[in-house]
């Protein structure tokens, strides 16, 4: 079983920090995981990911299968070889990306048929066929296959998803309990919990995947266009009803405040892609707000991009400079802003859980949230 230790839970609220050991190294939560969908976290090397202290990375299932491919993969050893990244890594299965193809898969109890986005070819993928490839992939941490409905959609077919995601993950629970890890490390597999924004499908998702005991849960289907209010309801619903004793994982958020509110509500680890999406756009999180570094305001500005930040990029580079660079097309603009919308988003959690540590969650919660919101400098 995956060693979770919880550290200390806040007096106040359900937020919490806490060790994930893994064979490739301990991770301190909260924390954030920076993705790396194809085994890269893009216009950011792997030695900037080290020096900025990202304790974890994603990889994602659908993608490496498509490109490496598995016997690339298998040949290299697994992920960590193939992309020499000594620290843990997390796959999502990929059925997110696979059932955002639309007209280019369907779907039945047995798996879920695709047609792949680059050449047409089809492929099936069953719920044990996701932990072959997670297997060969290698990651520490390894998600099982589930459906993600949009929203909104209607309760029946929601309801008709969780079964078919509890289905799926009791297969995929089968499969990795009947195998072993291809390489020399232990891997863990996580459970999703379904069920959009209905609490009662929520509640069902959730106790079915407690009694299966995964070695985490993750909350999925969220941040996928509900209102915010919405989403920190079903988050702090659901953390209410999963085990203190394993990590929570909400995936694919978000935002600094998303971050904070989720960690209030009892989340362990976040993944987002908006600190290198938005920062190769030109956009990057401050403490007191976002930037837009192509604004004109910022041509002759000798200040860093932030005076609180630690990151490469703040000590060495001004924002006038970082603008030109983005104004002439400079791939270094890319990757100094993207360097420092990951150092922020990291630090953010490392000083939430200090602040958890120190009794002073809220405190440092209310504190941050005010300089965002009330000193954030023209965005746009």
């Amino acid at each position: 079983m995956l060693e979770f230790k919880l550290q200390k839970t806040d007096g106040r609220t359900k937020a919490r920090v806490g060790l994930i050991r893994t064979d490739h190294g301990t991770i301190r939560t909260p924390v954030f995981m920076p993705v790396g969908t194809r085994g890269s976290v893009k216009a950011v090397e792997q030695r900037e990911l080290l020096e900025i202290n990202a304790p974890i990375i994603l990889g994602n299932t659908y993608h490496l299968y498509q490109r490496p491919g598995m016997d690339i993969m298998r040949n290299f050893g697994g992920l960590h070889r193939f992309m020499s990244w000594p620290r843990p890594i997390l796959t999502d299965s990929g059925g997110f990306q696979i059932l955002s193809l639309s007209g280019l898969r369907k779907l039945s109890d047995e798996g879920v048929e695709f047609r792949s986005h680059i050449d047409g070819s089809y492929h099936f993928f069953t719920p044990e066929r996701i932990i072959e490839v997670e297997r060969t992939i290698g990651s520490d941490i390894m998600m099982v296959l589930d459906e993600c409905p949009p929203y909104p959609s209607e309760r029946e077919y929601v309801a008709k998803s969780i079964e078919l995601t509890h289905s799926w993950a009791m297969r995929c629970k089968e499969a990795f309990s009947s195998s072993a890890p291809y390489y020399s490390h232990n891997q863990f597999l996580f459970g999703i919990v379904q069920g959009e924004t209905y609490l009662d499908l929520r509640e069902k998702s959730a106790r079915g995947l407690i009694e299966a005991d995964f070695d985490g849960y993750a909350i999925g289907g969220l941040a996928v266009g509900e209102p915010a209010e919405e989403m920190y309801k079903v988050t702090d619903f659901v953390t209410g009803l999963l085990p203190m004793n394993k990590p929570r994982y909400l995936m694919g958020v978000g935002t600094p405040e998303n971050l904070l509110e989720a960690v209030e509500r009892g989340v362990d680890m976040f993944d987002c892609v908006l600190p290198t999406r938005n920062g190769r756009n030109s956009q990057v999180f401050t403490s007191f707000g976002k930037l837009n570094v192509r604004n004109a305001g910022f041509a002759s500005d000798e200040n860093p991009l932030d005076g609180e930040c630690d990151c490469y990029t703040c000590k060495n580079f001004s924002r006038g400079y970082i603008r030109h660079l983005f104004s002439v097309n400079e791939i270094l603009g890319l990757q100094l802003a993207s360097l420092h919308n990951l150092r922020f988003f990291i630090s953010l959690m490392e000083r939430t859980r200090s602040a958890i540590l120190n009794d002073r969650f809220t405190e440092f919660k209310n504190e941050t949230l005010y300089q965002m919101n009330t000193n954030k400098k023209e965005e746009n």
